[in-house]
């Protein structure tokens, strides 16, 4: 990582209203599975919530970064643990496979969002919206798809496929989805068909592409990091979030 980005980074943490200490663990559980998320300090209190589902590693510093940003916008945030305690990926191997069973089972994938869904409204929130990166960016979709209780989501360099013997349903949820121009992983037949799924669900949809970026290119720490395109990206983030929760 460059030095400047690495300045950058101690900047926006160490000007926020504490730093990543400031993230209270949180155990919760789904059936006999131990969780362990994260929540903003200001849990407790009555705001708006903000679930962040991360990327496939598990929870890591850009879901955090996240949440202490979201907390200064005045909403409560909770980082989503979807794989539980002892199952955190040691490689990049490890969690190709790990979000893969998550990716194919589907409905435990939308009941792990559930019972974050759950927890958040435990510590005070009112109106909740799920964003996601990656991984998590697939499961922002799954939440409007599974009808769960959300205003919205926002999918963040998230997979867009779903498999092809899965009906289209109605999405209730208002749904953004950032996508960078240059992500590899994502086929033009994945948008298309995300468009039509889009379009016969009939949702308030809107998709955003963001020129010359590759697939993460949100993360300062990825060497696909695009700062101008990441600022945009956060922006219509928090633009977007406000017109659901505010």
């Amino acid at each position: 990582m460059k030095y400047a980005t690495i300045v950058c980074l101690f900047g926006m943490l160490c000007s926020m209203n504490g730093n990543a200490q400031e993230l209270k663990s949180i155990d919760y559980q789904d059936a006999d599975q131990k969780l362990k998320g994260m929540i903003t300090s200001n849990a407790g209190s009555a705001k708006p919530g903000v679930v962040i589902l991360p990327a496939w590693k598990g929870i890591d510093q850009e879901a955090k970064t996240a949440a202490l940003e979201l907390e200064k916008q005045g909403y409560i945030a909770f980082i989503a643990d979807i794989y539980g305690v002892g199952n955190t990926p040691a490689d990049n191997q490890a969690a190709s496979g790990l979000s893969s069973k998550y990716k194919n089972d589907y409905k435990l994938y939308q009941r792990r969002i559930q019972a974050a869904l759950n927890e958040i409204k435990k510590h005070g929130a009112g109106k909740v919206a799920v964003i996601g990166y990656c991984f998590g960016g697939t499961g922002a979709l799954e939440t409007a798809r599974g009808g769960l209780p959300v205003e919205g989501v926002v999918c963040i360099h998230g997979g867009l496929a779903k498999a092809a013997d899965r009906p289209n349903a109605a999405i209730r949820a208002k749904v953004l989805v950032e996508h960078p121009a240059d992500d590899a992983s994502v086929k033009k037949e994945d948008m298309e068909q995300l468009i039509n799924e889009m379009n016969e669900g009939k949702a308030d949809w809107q998709i955003i592409t963001y020129a010359n970026s590759k697939h993460t290119f949100t993360n300062p720490e990825s060497p696909d990091y695009n700062e101008v395109m990441a600022k945009r990206a956060w922006n219509h983030t928090l633009l977007f979030l406000q017109e659901l929760l505010k």
